[in-house]
């Protein structure tokens, strides 16, 4: 089975849950491939069914910024830098204060917490462009990162910032997957600083960004042929079911 494979240790997740949860970082970095984003918030709420908040965070902060990171290397030069410079000093902050936290808070709080987030994600409005200078974009850094504590996948509220100073399609790429990249990090590193033991999720977590990198070679191309509009529904409504599996969690563990 799959523990017995090297780095893999007693996470206390069955293997069959470890298999579905590497198709499906498979499976969401081909649709991020695909149609640019969706991959993080679809990949949080199935990880969401299968792990605690606390632990949730964290790990899959790390395969993100693995998928990030890629992306990112591969467009390095359209980044535009001084963008990521305030945002990166905005994100910092807002890291440091949500790691003061996020340890202290209940999982049936986080999960409430997650699921109405990910609803809102799928059914509010869209984020807007945010345009403005270098001090809008480290407030807006510092905003989503300290969200990002506690939901995880702020990658549609990192878009609107970057496409409010970038207007080139690859600019817009490249920049949103480096200021991911550097929000994840920061995350993984707070993380680090507060205990979480990483090493117990070595394993799944190297299988996890080999598999995502796979999904983004090998998926994107099959995912790109089905009609928007069908997977539009789809998607929405896959993770509308997920996010009221988890509201649903969430309430009973309150109700216990």
């Amino acid at each position: 089975m799959i523990e017995s494979l090297p780095f893999f240790v007693d996470t206390g997740l069955s293997s069959w849950v470890l298999y579905g949860l590497i198709a499906a970082s498979f499976m969401t970095s081909a649709l991020t491939a695909a149609f640019g984003i969706g991959g993080g918030v679809a990949l949080l709420a199935i990880m969401s069914m299968a792990m605690p908040v606390a632990t949730l965070i964290p790990v899959h902060g790390i395969v993100q910024m693995g998928s990030n990171a890629g992306r990112s290397w591969h467009f390095k030069r359209f980044i535009q830098w001084p963008f990521i410079l305030a945002f990166a000093i905005g994100a910092a902050i807002g890291t440091a204060i949500g790691s003061q936290f996020v340890v202290a808070l209940p999982d049936n709080l986080l999960k409430l917490i997650l699921a109405l987030f990910v609803l809102f994600l799928v059914w509010g409005p869209k984020p807007k462009r945010v345009r403005g200078g270098n001090g809008a974009i480290a407030m807006g850094g510092g905003l989503s990162s300290l969200a990002g504590m506690f939901v995880g996948a702020t990658g549609p509220l990192v878009g609107a910032i970057v496409a409010g100073r970038a207007d080139e399609r690859q600019a817009i790429v490249a920049t949103h997957a480096c200021a991911m990249t550097l929000q994840h990090g920061l995350k993984i590193l707070a993380f680090g600083a507060i205990g979480f033991a990483f090493q117990t999720w070595l394993g799944l977590l190297i299988a996890m960004i080999a598999s995502g990198y796979a999904g983004t070679i090998v998926g994107g191309a099959i995912l790109k042929r089905m009609p928007d509009h069908y997977f539009r529904v789809i998607f929405k409504g896959l993770l509308t079911l997920l996010a009221l599996m988890m509201l649903g969690k969430a309430l009973l563990g309150f109700a216990e």
